[in-house]
């Protein structure tokens, strides 16, 4: 993908091609969005008795979290696509804080929920905005490590933000959590105000032109094909808390360091996917792929034991989260012409995903057993892998 076709007007620096500061700004607002999205799941006891619902209401407030990125990325794209790309970063980014502002005061569950559905609106459209804003302040050779630096702001709030979030709000209320992200949110918009440029975009891109671009047969494989690698680590992901105690035999205090070791995991494997992904694009998705599945198979036979528990859970965050900027840089390249819509709709894609695993991973432990959730998170870890080589193997054949 190059400027002209990414539809936008670059003036990069020669030289060493070192990420711009305004990158910053950029993985700062994904850091606090990642908090957003998680921090509830260790506050969920305290919401539910302060507004006086069950924790299975209160965990309500994740799936309608989920639900308002699905639905709101591609919406909100659609009706903000004519604003200027650096403009509609503060727009998102001041919905993004009054949404936070909100939950911080909200005084019953039903407002609650609606401030959160607000809030993931903004979710979506900012990392695919954000995505393609970082590809376009670098020099070409270096945009999947730009994206990944972007998309590394949601994983390291995993290792930082949602346990010190989380330990405000044990301390001070869990409403003092989201004002915390609220600050965060303020923080970032003035970075956004100061640093990031003002791309200037060559030509208006029509709405027909972008649902032409997300529509097209590779667009939506690709699409596909990033649900698929959410769905196999959400599968396992949503419970692997009761698998390292029920089937490694952890204490509670354990399994926090070891998630803390994951988030680290996940982050490595992030910036390095974007590293193999400028390297060489569609080869290490589908390696990266095909080593998340068999990770998830041996995690069988290694749970058991405690050492290669931890070796294994380690190993698996650093090649789930390997595939994310692969897949991102290679919807942009194929939707090049009119490539937002696209870039947003693949945030809709992977929180479909994540879905759709934890129900699967569910319905596992429902009616086998817990100990199998891996060997059904690896076979869609398998049909990740059979998407990315149809699709090199359809980018072959039409070149």
């Amino acid at each position: 993908m190059n400027a002209a076709t990414s539809g936008i007007s670059q003036n990069i620096p020669e030289g060493k091609g070192r990420f711009p500061l305004s990158l910053l700004c950029l993985t700062l607002g994904a850091f606090a969005i990642g908090m957003t999205e998680f921090i509830i799941m260790g506050l969920l006891p305290n919401v539910a008795e302060d507004l006086n619902v069950s924790i299975s209401q209160a965990g309500q407030l994740i799936s309608s979290y989920a639900l308002g990125v699905a639905v709101g990325a591609p919406l909100l794209t659609i009706l903000t696509r004519k604003m200027p790309q650096k403009k509609l970063l503060i727009f998102l980014m001041a919905i993004f804080i009054a949404g936070n502002a909100f939950s911080a005061v909200a005084p019953t569950y039903g407002l609650l929920i609606g401030a959160r559905v607000v809030t993931a609106f903004a979710h979506g459209t900012f990392l695919g905005v954000g995505s393609l804003m970082a590809a376009g302040l670098v020099r070409p050779d270096r945009r999947a490590g730009a994206v990944s630096m972007v998309l590394a702001g949601l994983t390291i709030s995993n290792i930082i933000g949602v346990p010190f979030g989380t330990f405000i709000g044990q301390q001070l209320g869990w409403r003092a959590s989201f004002g915390a992200i609220t600050i965060l949110g303020l923080i970032s918009l003035v970075g956004i105000v100061l640093f990031i440029p003002a791309i200037q975009q060559k030509e208006e891109v029509s709405l027909a032109q972008e649902l032409k671009g997300v529509l097209q047969p590779q667009v939506l494989l690709m699409l596909l094909t990033g649900a698929f690698g959410c769905a196999s680590l959400f599968a396992m992901f949503t419970y692997i808390t009761p698998s390292l105690e029920q089937i490694s035999g952890f204490a509670e205090h354990e399994v926090t360091c070891i998630l803390v070791l994951f988030g680290v995991g996940v982050t490595l494997g992030n910036l390095l996917g974007g590293r193999l992904a400028d390297w060489k694009l569609m080869p290490s998705l589908i390696i990266n792929f095909t080593v998340i599945a068999v990770l998830l198979s041996l995690l069988t036979v290694a749970l058991p034991n405690p050492y290669t528990a931890v070796v294994a859970v380690f190993l698996w965050g650093v090649a789930a989260f390997g595939i994310m900027p692969g897949v991102q840089v290679r919807i942009m390249n194929l939707a090049h012409e009119a490539p937002l819509l696209a870039s947003t709709s693949s945030h809709s894609a992977l929180n479909l995903g994540n879905a759709g695993g934890a129900f699967l991973g569910g319905l596992v432990i429902t009616y086998v057993d817990l100990a199998y959730v891996p060997l059904v998170a690896s076979l869609l870890a398998l049909c990740g892998v059979g998407g990315a080589v149809l699709s090199y193997w359809l980018g072959r054949e039409k070149g």
